[in-house]
């Protein structure tokens, strides 16, 4: 089930972007220039409650049977500390995503996302949690 909320005027993944110019556009069904609007777009579909596009962006080999919302977290911010293109058709981006589930402290999400082309869109490969 997809809980939606209505579309913000700001873009979930940069309070400066417009939701509309950014991700919204890969919501609609642009492709990604890259793996980090890939990734951007992916943070905002969890911030709105897109369960098909988060399952569209997924390698078609990872993407898990269920996929689920905790409708008690609540999305705080998102940090990309880096994109490294690897080759033609795979990338790699590391981010700290921030939330809260329900009155609970705020939670660092520290993940290096693996990236690869489908038929020439990118794709949410898998990710990898740093210690540290």
């Amino acid at each position: 089930m997809t809980a939606r909320i209505a579309l913000p005027a700001a873009c979930p993944c940069d309070p400066a972007r417009r939701y509309a110019a950014c991700c919204g556009r890969l919501h609609r069904g642009d492709p990604a220039e890259s793996a980090e609007a890939l990734m951007r777009s992916r943070y905002s579909a969890y911030v709105l409650g897109d369960l098909a596009y988060l399952r569209t962006s997924w390698h078609p080999t990872t993407c898990p049977d269920e996929l689920e919302f905790d409708p008690a977290v609540r999305w705080l911010g998102l940090e990309v500390k880096r994109h490294r293109q690897d080759g033609a058709n795979t990338a790699t981006v590391e981010f700290v995503a921030r939330y809260r589930v329900g009155g609970g402290s705020a939670v660092r999400l520290h993940e290096i996302s693996r990236f690869a082309r489908v038929d020439g869109g990118w794709r949410y490969l898998d990710g990898t949690f740093p210690q540290g």
